[in-house]
C-alpha cells in the first residue's frame, strides 16, 4: 500500500505538471492501474520533478496568449477541472481549425513548461496583491462557558484578505479534529472553499520543515487537503506576519465577538450563530476600498471551488483497551473515558471528534458517548446507564462487583439500606429515571429518598416525580 505521500506526489505530477497517467507510471514504478486510481480519488476519508522544454516557440507564439488565458483561469478552478495538454491542444485545433499547424508535443511541452513556472512561484512566493477567494487561518485563545462551566479555549479564525471577511468557530482546544471541523463549518456556510490558503506551521499539519520551505505533512492533514482540493500554503517559521490579515483578525473577533465571555448551553449551536453574526459584521465599510465588506466578498465567493460530493469526516478512529472496569485513558493517562462491563479487559473501537468521544460496538455502532475532556488536570466521564443495566440484571452480585464501588456514595448508602428482594427493582427504578432525565436527577432523587427513609421502588418513584414536577415541594 503506498504511503499518504506517495499518493500526494502522484497527484501532483497529474494535476500540477500536466504528465500522463504513463509517464507517471514510468516516473514513480507504480503500475498504471494504481496511478490512475489515486489520480482520480474523490474520497479522502481513511515535491515532483519533471524536465521539459517549451519546444518550437516560434510556431506557438500566435497561439501562447491565449494558452496562457486559459491556463491562468484554472487556478480558481478545481485540480481535476483544469487544462492538461491534450485540452489545450483540441481546444486549439478546434478554435483555430487550418491556422493552428502545430503538433501536440509542441503544445504539451509548453504547457508543462508555464504550469511549472505559474505554480512554482504561488508556492514559494506569497503574493504582494491578494486575490478574491483566498483565505488566511489562525487559531486564537478565549474562555468561554459552556452549560455553566468554564472553559479556557480556542477559536479558529478564517480571513479572506481580498474583503476583509472574516469567520470563526469557537472549541475546547487547538487539535486536528478542531481545525478540520471548523473549516468544514464554515466551507459549508459559504457553500464553498477558498482556492488557497495560508497556515502557519502548527503540528496538526507539519511534521518537519526542511531545506527550500517544503514541508513534511501528516497524513491527515494531506487527505483533508486532497479530499476538498484547495491550495495550502505555509509561511516562513517565525513570519506570522505573512498572514497579516487573519493576526489582525484574531485580536479583531476577540474583542468584538467574544466579549463579554461567551455563555452558551451546546457548543455547536453557538458555533452556527457565530456565522451568521460574522456575515452581519461585513455590512460595515471596508477599512480601505471605500466598499462594504459583504460586496467585496462576493468577489470572494465567485472565486470559491465547488464542495465535494462527499462529505469529510472530521474524526479519528483508535483500538484502545479498557481495564478490569471497563474504562480507558486518552491524553497520556490524564483523561478516563467507560464503556459498558462487557467490555472490560478488551480492545474496542473508538471515535473522537472536537466535542465527542464515542464508544463503538463490533459493527461500529454507537454504544456510549461522552463529551470529550480537556485541560491538563486529570479528569473523567462516567456513563453510567450500560452497568446499572447490568447490575440491574444480576443485583445478588452487587457489593462483590467493582462497580458497586464505582457508584456516588448516596447510591451505596441507599442499596445498603434496601432489602435484598427489592435491590433488582431498585436497580430498574434509577436505571429509568437515569435514562428519562440523567443519572444526575436519579442521584439527587436517592439523596432525597435516604432523607425519609424511603428505601422501596414505589417510595423512589414518587420522591423522584415529587422532585421534578413543579411546584410540589417536599417537607419532612
Amino acid at each position: 500500500m503506498l504511503t499518504m505521500t506517495q499518493k500526494n506526489d502522484i497527484r501532483k505530477l497529474f494535476y500540477e505538471q500536466g504528465m500522463s497517467i504513463s509517464q507517471i507510471a514510468r516516473e514513480t514504478g507504480h503500475d498504471r492501474k494504481t496511478v490512475r486510481q489515486y489520480v482520480n480519488q474523490h474520497n479522502w476519508n481513511t515535491p515532483p520533478k519533471s524536465k521539459s522544454t517549451v519546444g518550437r516557440p516560434v510556431k506557438l507564439e500566435p497561439f501562447k496568449e491565449i494558452i496562457d488565458e486559459w491556463l491562468l483561469e484554472d487556478k480558481r478552478a478545481r485540480k481535476k477541472q483544469r487544462h492538461t495538454g491534450k485540452r489545450v491542444f483540441n481546444r486549439l485545433k478546434k478554435l483555430y481549425g487550418d491556422e493552428f499547424n502545430c503538433c501536440y508535443k509542441t503544445v504539451s511541452n509548453y504547457v508543462t513548461a508555464r504550469k511549472k513556472e505559474i505554480y512554482r512561484k504561488e508556492i514559494c512566493y506569497l503574493p504582494l496583491e491578494h486575490k478574491p477567494g483566498e483565505a488566511q487561518a489562525d487559531f486564537g485563545e478565549a474562555d468561554f462557558y459552556e452549560n455553566g462551566r468554564l472553559y479556557h479555549g480556542h477559536y479558529l479564525n478564517l480571513s479572506f484578505p481580498y474583503s476583509n471577511q472574516g469567520y470563526l468557530q469557537i472549541f475546547k482546544g487547538e487539535n486536528q479534529e478542531c481545525l478540520f471541523e471548523g473549516l468544514i463549518n464554515i466551507f459549508n456556510y459559504l457553500n464553498g472553499i477558498p482556492n488557497r490558503i495560508w497556515f502557519d506551521n502548527a503540528s496538526t499539519m507539519v511534521i518537519d520543515v526542511l531545506r527550500g520551505g517544503n514541508r513534511n505533512l501528516t497524513d491527515d492533514f494531506m487527505r483533508f487537503n486532497q479530499h476538498y482540493g484547495f491550495e495550502a500554503v505555509f509561511c516562513n517559521p517565525a513570519a506570522g506576519h505573512e498572514k497579516g490579515s487573519v493576526e489582525n483578525k484574531v485580536g479583531y473577533h476577540r474583542r468584538n465577538m467574544l466579549v463579554p465571555i461567551p455563555e452558551f448551553r451546546d457548543i455547536r449551536e453557538y458555533n452556527k450563530e457565530l456565522l451568521i453574526e460574522c456575515d452581519q459584521d461585513g455590512e460595515r465599510e471596508h477599512y480601505r476600498k471605500e466598499k462594504k465588506i459583504s460586496e467585496l466578498h462576493q468577489k470572494d465567493k465567485e472565486a470559491l471551488l465547488q464542495l465535494p460530493a462527499v462529505a469529510f469526516e472530521a474524526a479519528k478512529y483508535q483500538r484502545v483497551r479498557t481495564n478490569t472496569y471497563g474504562k480507558f485513558t486518552l491524553n497520556n493517562g490524564l483523561h478516563e473515558y467507560s464503556t459498558a462491563p462487557k467490555f472490560a479487559g478488551q480492545k474496542v473501537t473508538i471515535r473522537i471528534d472536537a466535542n465527542e468521544v464515542a464508544v463503538l460496538d463490533e459493527s461500529l455502532r454507537e454504544v456510549v458517548i461522552h463529551k470529550r475532556l480537556y485541560g491538563k488536570e486529570k479528569q473523567q466521564s462516567m456513563q453510567w446507564l450500560p452497568y446499572l443495566s447490568q447490575l440491574s440484571r444480576k443485583p445478588g452480585a452487587l457489593k462483590y462487583t467493582g462497580i458497586f464501588r464505582m457508584l456516588p456514595d448516596p447510591l451505596q448508602e441507599y442499596m445498603e439500606l434496601c432489602e435484598k428482594r427489592d435491590k433488582g427493582k431498585i436497580l430498574q427504578v434509577i436505571l429509568q429515571i437515569s435514562k428519562d432525565t440523567g443519572f444526575d436527577t436519579a442521584v439527587e432523587t436517592v439523596t432525597e429518598a435516604l432523607t425519609y427513609g424511603a428505601a422501596d421502588p414505589d417510595s423512589l418513584l414518587m420522591v423522584h416525580t415529587r422532585l421534578t414536577t413543579p411546584n410540589i415541594s417536599l417537607k419532612p
